[in-house]
């Protein structure tokens, strides 16, 4: 284990950076000391000597002009002492103290204090200089090299082909961004594989209109600079098996983002019935997992955007996980979407993602692995663009505190207009900005006794609408993968959701109500909170399923 030391020159005590710095180089199995603060050249040498390190650390953030005389005497004394000599120097500062270190000749490495977490990272694993190699072709070793830094993901569709490419091209030479999310326009989603059905007035509405599968091609090749971040793309609303081979081939898609629900009568997204579309996301979860690809289950908050109490949600989260580890997915991406509905107070808001995670992990063994993806819900952000950068800002740091494998940054920009390269860029860079902030060690906040309590409250009532769910099929081997157990779920309100009211497969008929930063079942006609036991069971006895 190479052992490294830091620590301050002369009388600097700024010593956040050399902190960060040793931090992050123990994660990568580095044996590391900070020495003191403040040193002179002799108490450095001495404490080398004691401590026979292979890399010495030295940070200045003052005056610059003073440091000349303390490296010019550290110069003189490295040439004079071969045990000095044969040590790997490395120096931190501000930019006009980095200046000054450029001058001697002395270090192997100069930080500036301008450098991305994932430049200090790949010096550390000593990947600087390998360029292409530097960056993981996969998501799974993409987020094993930074973590537990977060790798960044952002969606990207512009109105055309050319314009999309090109924002591509800036996004990826910016070097601020892991994955591109590709967003096709609605007309392919839903008609790639029958484009006589598409109405040519509503080209690029909702992302790039692509047509063929050259187009996946060159939105790929796009990407092949810079920091070459992986992409991916929507799974589509119709034909999504074959989809999905197409994506695969000409993308490489980092991974495949399907819902159980959805996309289907019930949101009218789609033509399937909901039965069709819970058997085909079935299948195509399974088409992934034989191939080893990752999966998303972009499902549970679905239901919290459609005003769904949390309760749903967290059930919700384990449905999807859980048909995701029946369908042999492996690596499974599970995504914890904050700010939904957006006035849910952060204290809750943090308990609700808790309970989905302990659930959704409750799953893991050796063949499921679980990747925590957060993001902001788009609902919550303002149309003004400085307000909106705050919150940003905001739900990002809340969201640090589940330790995510990749933050899904939402465009700062989104209510007001679709995201172009410069936003993404901008957007990217704020949240890098909340990720160095981890590198002073943040509160926990998921040890808050009202989070915890939210959290167990949550649970509790999750398992109660899974225990509903599985007592509709009770002769089935295993109800919450059945298809017709599930449309049952639906069909008699044990998932519903306000928005649901007129559905021809959802009864629609749940109300909803915020209270005290959190989302419960109402009773509008008797003004109070639905406790879960009481709503399942009512639902089941309405439907003769259990007596009175």
């Amino acid at each position: 284990m190479r052992k490294i030391i830091g620590g301050t020159l002369g009388n600097c005590v700024h010593v956040a950076g050399t902190m960060n710095y040793l931090n992050l180089a123990e994660k990568e199995n580095f044996k590391t000391e900070f020495v003191g603060i403040g040193l002179s050249v002799e108490e450095l040498k001495d404490i080398i000597k004691e401590k026979k390190p292979d890399i010495v650390g030295l940070s200045y953030r003052l005056t610059p002009e003073p440091l000349n005389n303390i490296l010019q005497e550290l110069k003189e004394n490295i040439e004079k002492d071969k045990e000095l000599k044969d040590i790997t120097w490395i120096f931190g500062g501000t930019e006009p103290t980095a200046l000054v270190a450029e001058k001697y000749n002395i270090f192997d490495k100069i930080f500036y204090g301008t450098e991305d977490i994932d430049e200090v990272i790949a010096y550390i694993k000593g990947r600087e200089d390998l360029e292409e190699e530097q960056y993981p072709k996969n998501v799974i070793d993409r987020i094993k090299s930074k973590y537990p830094y977060p790798i960044l993901r952002h969606h990207l569709g512009l109105t055309s082909m050319e314009k999309t490419i090109e924002a591509i091209e800036k996004v990826a030479e910016a070097k601020v961004l892991d994955v591109i999310s590709v967003a096709p326009d609605q007309n392919a989603q839903e008609f790639f594989f029958d484009q006589e059905n598409m109405d040519d007035s509503l080209s690029g509405a909702g992302g790039v209109p692509v047509r063929k599968a050259e187009d996946f091609q060159a939105l790929y090749n796009g990407a092949q600079r810079g920091n070459y971040p992986l992409l991916r793309s929507y799974s589509g609303t119709k034909n999504i098996e074959r989809f999905a081979e197409v994506l695969k081939e000409n993308l490489d898609n980092a991974w495949c983002a399907v819902p159980l629900f959805w996309y289907s009568e019930l949101d009218r997204r789609g033509p399937r019935t909901l039965k069709e579309a819970i058997v085909e996301n079935q299948r195509v979860m399974a088409w992934h997992g034989k191939r080893n690809i990752p999966v998303e289950v972009n499902d549970p908050h679905h239901w919290s955007l459609r005003d769904a109490h949390d309760a749903i949600a967290v059930a919700d989260a384990y449905l999807a996980a859980y048909n995701a580890k029946k369908m042999g997915v492996k690596d499974y991406i599970a995504q914890y979407m904050f700010n939904v509905p957006a006035h849910i107070s952060p204290e809750k808001d943090l308990g609700k993602m808790l309970a989905k995670i302990e659930l959704v992990e409750s799953l893991v063994d050796d063949n499921f692995k679980v990747y925590r993806q957060a993001r902001a819900g788009l609902a919550s952000f303002p149309a003004d663009l400085e307000q909106a950068k705050g919150q940003l800002a905001a739900s990002a740091y809340l969201a640090m505190a589940i330790k995510p494998h990749i933050y899904h940054v939402v465009g700062f920009c989104e209510a007001h207009h679709a995201a172009e390269a410069e936003d993404v860029i901008e957007s990217c860079k704020i949240v890098r900005g909340i990720i160095k902030n981890e590198f002073l060690g943040s509160i926990d906040l998921t040890k808050d006794e009202n989070v915890q309590k939210r959290k167990e409250e949550l649970i509790k009532e999750a398992k109660m609408i899974l225990e509903g769910i599985k007592s509709l099929s009770p002769e089935k081997e295993d109800p919450l993968s059945d298809p017709d157990t599930l449309v049952e779920a639906v069909r008699i309100g044990i998932l519903d959701a306000p928005q649901l009211k007129g559905s021809e497969i959802a009864k629609g008929q749940l109300k909803t109500r915020m209270v005290s930063g959190a989302l419960y079942a109402y009773d509008e006609k008797d003004g109070r909170i639905i406790p879960e036991k009481e709503r399942i069971e009512n639902i089941l006895i309405n439907h003769n399923l259990i007596k009175r």
